[in-house]
């Protein structure tokens, strides 16, 4: 039986045995004609046995009709049940879930400060991993299920067939576009290439290409020439001085004709994304030649199976590598916070300002809720549920006013004998 239940009938047996005591002491009494001391005995126990009847009567009252008797004003928590919801709803909202009142205490309380001490501790940053990659556990148990797995394809499938590429890509080459940016993709490239050149592998290939030319197409002048490796390297190094003196060349002139012809091409090919329809057919041909390509969605798919896999069985080892790793992220992170007013300023003023915009949207649905939830109950279930919560201690007010009945009896007793 429920403790609360078991301590409701503990009281009320006491209260009602009391009430019943005090009328059998009144019975008694009376009995003995009230002389003597018999007679203070009637006055108190006259009443108490008042007092108890009046209380029990106010008790029962709140919870049900007395005896069963509509009695008006009794049974006031039943038939009030609606005006109760709204009004503790209502209280709730305006005081403890009030705007003002939320931002004071979060003030007061200093959020920030006291997650970056939070974090900081070991154990807290342990037990948050756990949580997490508990939650990354479940999630992985979930996405494998199949009817998962076709919703995920298919809607995978459905954002892929209406991705425009070439305007999104068009969009992407403009936006580099801007303030000849993508020049700086010409210097880089130029840059790389110089680079390349320079090294002992690249002109090494370019002599031996240059002496493979040279025996082709002048077989005679090559057999004759005394030292072919030394001319073939001489020429190479030749040839890549002029192509970095030309590099050099284009990065140092902001015209250069090489940057304008580059810069026609790309505002070119922008162009034709957005608006060639052949151009835009064969790049929609290739996008959906690779996503509905067998062999490329195998093999994303066991990668994604080995991850998957792989991840599974970290999580399930006492010494996950996943787990330490967010563990050590969370602490860093309780760490960074602690040794950084600045941030902690930053996180207070968003944690303020999600307050701000959410909070009255927030604790309305909070009251409404409450209101709701209250009136859906049964009237029978609201009232012992109620009675089961503060009847037990409501029956002290039974026991209380039979005993402090009985001493105002007394009292009034002696004030009779000296009048």
């Amino acid at each position: 039986m429920d403790t609360r239940k078991q301590a409701l009938i503990r009281n009320k047996t006491i209260a009602t045995g009391l009430m019943i005591g005090a009328a059998i002491l009144f019975l008694i009494a009376r009995l003995q004609k009230g002389h003597g001391a018999w007679e203070w005995v009637a006055a108190f126990a006259e009443a108490a046995m008042v007092g108890a009847l009046a209380d029990w009567f106010a008790v029962v009252a709140l919870f049900r009709h007395p005896l069963g008797v509509p009695i008006p004003h009794t049974a006031i928590i039943k038939n009030k049940k609606d005006a109760i919801a709204g009004n503790l709803a209502g209280f709730i909202r305006d005081k403890f879930l009030a705007t003002d009142t939320l931002i004071a205490k979060m003030r007061a309380y200093n959020p920030a400060e006291h997650l970056a001490v939070y974090l900081i501790a070991r154990d807290n940053a342990a037990g948050l991993a756990r949580g997490v990659t508990r939650l990354c556990a479940d999630s992985l148990d979930f996405i494998d299920d199949e009817r998962v797995q076709r919703l995920l394809r298919a809607a995978l499938s459905n954002r892929v067939d209406s991705f425009d590429v070439s305007t999104s890509a068009g969009t992407v080459l403009d936006a580099l576009r801007k303030d000849n940016r993508h020049q700086v993709v010409l210097d880089d490239l130029l840059q790389r290439c110089a680079g390349w050149l320079a090294g002992e592998e690249a002109q090494a290939r370019l002599a031996t290409a240059i002496d493979d030319l040279c025996a082709k197409e002048y077989p005679l002048l090559m057999a004759f020439l005394p030292n072919r490796d030394k001319f073939a390297r001489g020429a190479g190094e030749k040839i890549v001085k002029r192509i970095n003196a030309f590099i050099q060349e284009v990065n140092a002139d902001p015209g250069h004709e090489v940057r304008y012809r580059f810069d026609t091409a790309v505002t070119g090919f922008i162009a034709q994304l957005k608006t060639d329809p052949v151009l835009r057919d064969k790049i929609e041909a290739i996008k959906r030649d690779v996503v509905h390509n067998q062999a490329i969605s195998d093999y994303a798919q066991s990668i994604g199976s080995d991850l998957k896999n792989w991840l599974k069985n970290d999580l399930q080892q006492p010494e996950s590598q996943v787990r330490e790793k967010v563990a050590a992220a969370v602490a860093g992170l309780g760490t960074t916070l602690a040794h950084n007013k600045e941030l902690q300023e930053s996180l207070n003023a968003h944690l303020e300002t999600l307050v701000l915009h959410y909070g009255d949207t927030l604790r309305t649905a909070i009251a409404g809720h409450i209101t709701g939830t209250m009136q859906q109950w049964e009237h029978e279930d609201y009232t012992n549920e109620i009675e089961l919560s503060i009847g037990s201690d409501l029956q002290f007010i039974r026991m209380n006013g039979t005993l402090v009945g009985g001493v105002i009896g007394l009292l009034l007793h002696a004030i009779s004998l000296l009048l």
